[in-house]
C-alpha cells in the first residue's frame, strides 16, 4: 500500500487519513486499528480524538503527513501506542510512560480496588503507612493516594529510571506530598524494618520460558526485569510472602498481583508462615485470579 506521504497529489484530510490508517492497520494484524489510528493522529496533531471529528476535513499538511507517516511505522513494528505516545491512563490518572516501566494494566485495578477497601477514607490522628514494591510508574500507589490523602505511602523500584518517572507522574497529576519513591531492590531500604499497614506489589510473575511467547508488544519492548519471575515466575512472590510479614504491623494487610493460573502456587507460599491468617484471592474484571490478599496476624 502507498503510505500518505509517498502520494503527494493526493488532498488528506483528517478524515480520509483516519480510514487508510484504519486499513493499513487491518492489513498489519494489528489490534483495535481504528482507535490506534485515532489515538495516534490526535497524538501527531496534539489534538484530542473528539476533535479529529469536529476537524474532520480539515487537510493535513506535508510536516503532518511525515510526523504521523513515522508514527504509523513504529506501530506496525509493534511498538505499544502507550510507548509511542509516552502516555497511559490507569485508575483515574494520566500516567506519563517509557520502556522503563510496565505498561499499566486493566488488570491491576482489581488490585488498587482491593487494597482501597481497608484504607479509611478519613485518618485519625495516626495516619496508615502504604508500601508499594516494584512500583514502576508508579501507578497502584498514585492511584491510592488519589483515592485516600492523607495518609503516607512510599514505593520502591530497582530501577532507577523508574523511581524518576514515577516521581514526575507524582507532579502531572498533582499528588499529595505524603507520596515518596525510593530506589532500591524490595525491602532493601528498610534497614530499621518499620510497620506498614498495607503492602501492594504487582511483581514480575511470568516464567521466564513463557517470555518468548508473549505477543511481540511485551517481548521486544516492555522491561524484561518487570516481566521475568524465574523459572516457575513465582521468585519475586516467594522472596515477598517469606519477608513481607516483618516490615508489616500485625493486623496489617499484603496485596500482590498474580498470574490467572498460579492460585494454588501462591496459596502454598503461605503454608508454614504462622504469621499470616487466611489467604484470599480475587478474580479480575475478565474473570480470571489475579489478586491475593493475606492479613498478618500477631506472632506468638
Amino acid at each position: 500500500m502507498t503510505m500518505p506521504s509517498d502520494s503527494p497529489d493526493t488532498l488528506w484530510t483528517i478524515s480520509k487519513l483516519i480510514t487508510w490508517t484504519r486499513d493499513y492497520f487491518v492489513t498489519h494484524g494489528i489490534d483495535s486499528p481504528r482507535m490506534t489510528a485515532e489515538i495516534l493522529l490526535s497524538h501527531c496533531l496534539d489534538i484530542s480524538r473528539i476533535d479529529l471529528y469536529l476537524q474532520y476535513d480539515k487537510p493535513m499538511t506535508a510536516q503532518e503527513l511525515s510526523r504521523f507517516k513515522s508514527l504509523i511505522k513504529r506501530r506496525t513494528e509493534r511498538e505499544p501506542v502507550a510507548y509511542i505516545t509516552g502516555s497511559k491512563g490507569f485508575w483515574t490518572l494520566d500516567l506519563d510512560v517509557s520502556p522503563r516501566v510496565l505498561i499499566p494494566r486493566p488488570d491491576t485495578e482489581c488490585l488498587v480496588e482491593k487494597a482501597l477497601c481497608v484504607i479509611p477514607e478519613k485518618k485519625d490522628d495516626a495516619p496508615m503507612t502504604i508500601l508499594d514494591l516494584g512500583t514502576g510508574s508508579g501507578a497502584i500507589i498514585l492511584a491510592l493516594a488519589s483515592e485516600r490523602p492523607g495518609h503516607c505511602y512510599v514505593a520502591v523500584d530497582i530501577s532507577l529510571g523508574a523511581v524518576s518517572l514515577a516521581a514526575m507522574n507524582k507532579k502531572k497529576n498533582r499528588m499529595d506530598a505524603n507520596v515518596f519513591f525510593v530506589n532500591g531492590s524490595w525491602f532493601e531500604p528498610f534497614k530499621k524494618k518499620p510497620g506498614f499497614d498495607v503492602i501492594v506489589s504487582n511483581p514480575p510473575y511470568i516464567p521466564n520460558a513463557d517470555i518468548e511467547e508473549l505477543e511481540p508488544e511485551v517481548r521486544q519492548y516492555e522491561p524484561r526485569l518487570a516481566l521475568d519471575g524465574d523459572v516457575d515466575g513465582l521468585s519475586c512472590l516467594r522472596l515477598i510472602v517469606d519477608s513481607a510479614s516483618n516490615y508489616l504491623k500485625d493486623g496489617g494487610y499484603l496485596f500482590m498481583e498474580m498470574g490467572f493460573d498460579q492460585k494454588e502456587a501462591v496459596r502454598g507460599l503461605f503454608e508454614g508462615h504462622a504469621c499470616y491468617g487466611q489467604v484470599e484471592f480475587f478474580k479480575d474484571y475478565a474473570g480470571l485470579d489475579r489478586v491475593v490478599k493475606v492479613r498478618k496476624i500477631q506472632c506468638i
